[in-house]
């Protein structure tokens, strides 16, 4: 019975570190306005490749052996196709985990007091960046290409008082709305904090 509360509790925590309804560090009265990842059509960009590149090897054997049937008569040379081909599916395998992990973990945060961005480098690197909504200068909204026009989605920069650096929220969707929401809620901090003029 004590093993089942352990498992039960350890969830529970692991899920609310997961959780983006649940922010670390939250101020104050601070609410999640908005938890943006980068437009879906991305991923399934990234799956269409995969799967091309899930069956190209398949067609190509298929018309090797169709016109050359004796290729793996020995031993060696069936060793050697195995072990290629196993290879070149752990590649293509890896390369679809860590695009999935890179779209899935690179995650942008509009709370009522603060913009966070969680940016995932690689398997075992993180860079979390915060700023106060108070300290935004600039906002823009970028759409470039006939493909992310018809798709609606593009880039927001988002140029702080504090840091020569812009915050960059790049293959989001509906990038206007971002920008709209940013500005408005902007205004709203400066009126709530009028001392950090």
């Amino acid at each position: 019975m004590a093993k089942r509360f352990e498992f039960f509790f350890f969830h529970v925590y692991v899920l609310n570190m997961l959780s983006l309804h649940r922010l670390p560090d939250q101020l104050p009265d601070e609410k999640i306005i908005k938890v943006i990842r980068r437009d879906l059509f991305i991923l399934c960009k990234k799956i269409i490749l995969f799967v091309l590149l899930l069956i190209l090897p398949l067609l190509f054997s298929y018309f090797l052996f169709a016109f050359q049937p004796d290729l793996l008569a020995g031993s060696l040379a069936q060793a050697i196709f195995v072990l290629g081909a196993s290879a070149y599916f752990l590649f293509i395998w890896l390369f679809f985990f860590f695009s999935f992990i890179d779209y899935y973990l690179d995650v942008w945060i509009i709370t009522s007091e603060r913009i966070i961005d969680i940016e995932q480098q690689g398997f075992f690197s993180r860079i979390i960046s915060e700023e106060k909504l108070f300290r935004i200068q600039d906002v823009t909204s970028e759409m470039r290409g006939v493909i992310p026009t018809i798709m609606k989605y593009g880039e927001v920069l988002v140029q702080t008082a504090g840091t020569q650096e812009r915050f960059h929220f790049y293959q989001v969707p509906n990038p206007d709305d971002i920008r709209d929401t940013i500005i408005k809620l902007s205004e709203q901090c400066r009126l709530r904090h009028p001392e950090e003029k």
